[in-house]
This record gives structure tokens, sequence and C-alpha cells, in this order.
């Protein structure tokens, strides 16, 4: 299962957020710095209203959700990739994720202390944006002197492993995480041997108050974030409150969904938040459905049929003749397979097809 970190300053809702997230209290919430020391673990449900409908067209007995891995990582300080602040500690926990949630604070509050003394989001994205940073830069270095010492070597996968650790340092020497670049799958295997930090991709999630959820992004703080971010299409913001989200799974449905209208917004920002995330690790789901059960399925982007069906069992990849297939807004509409099937919407796929996110199938093995 892949691993999603949440990354920060220390105080900044980390531990509410992950709470939130996972619906428990494993996490330690205090009001001083470094309350979290060793990583919190949690599992959480991916929400998607599709598979709500798909459990309600079949009478689904059973319904079954995506889920992926969250990590709660102890606040980062300035110094940190110096070992501040137990720092080496904290960024060996960010190389064991896959991506990177950004929690930014964006309120204001001051009975809750902040390290810096101030609240200025900009400059707290640059703390961490530097500390990561600095922390590749000396793993790029050591790797560099690693192979100026070594025995030469002249293959092509030397040569290329030399000549991106000259353009890694390069990028980050400018200032830009090593995300943000285009790399080819070659080079991301080349270069993932190293664990580099600014590598993982990275959402930001904006911590404000609850009063300030209606505004969304053009919250000052948050509009602040996403002009030092430079609009980058890799750098999504979600708007969210850590206290809010915390406080809602003591609400019964319907005052939550009525909480919220007061507040100003259609959802919760952990809903948004966690299927932001869920894209962010490259992941897309596809539905099967029966009376038994409704279930979603994670496959990773540019999978195609027979490993999507090997994600249920390896003997349906093994064995894989062919997928029924129907985009979620068919099923929608004719309510089942047969009708689908009259209507000439169901389609049969071969070992080609690219499964796409939402897909309704139903596999044809033999083994």
């Amino acid at each position: 299962m892949l691993r999603a970190g949440i990354v920060g300053l220390p105080n900044v809702g980390k531990s509410t957020l992950f709470n939130a997230l996972t619906k428990s209290h494993k996490a330690e919430a205090a009001n001083y710095p470094f309350c979290t020391i060793a990583p919190n673990v949690g599992v959480v449900e991916v929400p998607d209203p599709r598979l709500d409908r798909l459990a309600e067209l079949f009478r689904s007995q059973r319904v079954i959700p995506a889920v992926i891995e969250l990590v709660d990582i102890a606040g980062l300080v300035a110094g940190a990739s110096k070992g501040e602040g137990l720092g080496n500690q904290f960024l060996a926990h960010i190389r064991e994720v896959d991506a990177v949630i950004h929690l930014v604070r964006c309120f204001v509050g001051a009975e809750v202390h902040h390290v810096a003394g101030s609240i200025d989001p900009v400059r707290d994205v640059e703390v961490i944006h530097t500390e990561l940073a600095l922390a590749d830069l000396a793993t790029l270095d050591r790797q560099r002197e690693k192979s100026r010492k070594g025995p030469p070597r002249t293959d092509a996968r030397a040569s290329l492993r030399n000549e991106l650790l000259e353009r890694a340092m390069e990028i980050l020497n400018r200032g830009a995480p090593l995300f943000s670049e285009r790399w080819t799958a070659e080079e991301r295997d080349a270069l993932r041997p190293f664990t580099l930090l600014t590598m993982k991709p990275t959402l930001y999630a904006c911590n404000v108050g609850e009063e300030e959820l209606a505004q969304g992004v053009k919250n000052p703080r948050v509009e602040a974030i996403a002009r030092f971010l430079g609009g980058r299409s890799d750098s999504e913001l979600v708007v969210l409150s850590s206290q809010l989200e915390a406080e809602l799974p003591n609400l019964l449905p319907d005052e939550r969904r009525s909480y919220l209208k007061t507040l100003g917004v259609s959802e919760s920002g952990v809903e948004s938040l966690i299927r932001a995330t869920y894209h962010l690790l490259g992941l897309r789901t596809y539905f099967t459905a029966g009376e038994k059960e409704a279930r979603a399925w994670t496959i990773r982007a540019g999978d195609r049929a027979p490993q999507a069906a090997g994600v249920i069992h390896s003997d349906f990849e093994r064995g894989f003749i062919a997928a029924e297939c129907a985009s979620f807004e068919d099923m929608d509409r004719y309510g089942s397979f047969p009708r689908l099937r009259e209507a000439g919407k169901l389609r049969v796929e071969g070992k080609d097809y690219v499964v796409a996110d939402g897909d309704v199938i139903e596999f044809r093995f033999n083994v």
C-alpha cells in the first residue's frame, strides 16, 4: 500500500489533521513543539460517491472503499538538515513515504504557539522547502564524491546517473523542488535509489480557521502561498480547517452537512484532501459490483486490464481473457450489465486496454 506523509513546522495542526483523517485519536495533539516524535500511521478510506451509487443500484450487502496509508511525521524546523530538532530522524521518516502532504498554518489564533513567534505561511513553506532541498543536496554531493573516488565506469547507466546527479543539483540550487521537473521513467528509476525528498510528489494543505473556510483560495494567506508557488500545475492547494475536521465526526451526517452549509462550504476539507492525495500517489479506481458487495479497487494510472484483474487475484491476471467494461456514468444511467449490453454500451476490452478511472468491470478469465 502506498503511503503519504503529513509534514510541516511544529504546531501547524498535523496531528489534529491526522486524527481527523483516520477518525482516531492515535496522534497526540498538544500546544507545544515536538509533541509527536515517533510517526503515527493510519489507514484512510477514500470517499467516493460513485461507489455508494453502485451499491444502491446492485443492492450490495457490503461496500468496500479504496484505502491509502497516511503517516503523521513530527514537525521540521530550520536547521533540520543539519540535525536541529531531531531533524535527521524526521527526514528519515519522510524518505519512507511515497508522497507528501505539506500542511501550512494559515490561521491566526494567538492561543496556539508558533515556533517562529508570528504567522507567515510563505516563510514557513520556504523553511520546509529549504531543509528538504539541503538534505537532497547533501545526498547528491555524497553520491557525486562516491562516483569520483570509485573505479571509473563507462557503461551507459553510470553515465546517465552522473548526468542526472548534476542536473538534479542544478535544479535544487535554483530553488525548485525535483518533483517539479519532467523526468522520464528511465530517469526516475535511475534516481530512485537515492530516495530524494523533493522528488516526492507534494500537495499543500492550507490550515485556516473555520470562519475563513468560505474564502477558499481567496483567503489572503492562501493566495500568498499560491503566488509563492508560482501557479505551478504540480502544486495543488487544498483549503481546510484541522480543528473543525477533528470535531465533525462527533456530529450525525445530517448535522455535519447542515453545519458545513452554515460555513459556506459543500463538503468536508478532509474528503477533498483524501481524494487529492489518492491522485497525487498516482492511483486510480475501478469498480466491481454485485449483490454480495460493491468494491473500489486501486490501480496505478496507466495500468492495463490484466494488471487490474491481478489486483483481485493473481489467477485473474494469469488467465485473463477479456474485460467487460462500462463507464460509471453509463452504469449509473442503465443500472445493470444486461441493460448496458442491450443498449450497446458494454465494451469488451483486451489485454492492451488501459483501465480508466471509474470503469465498472467484469473479468473473463480461465485458469
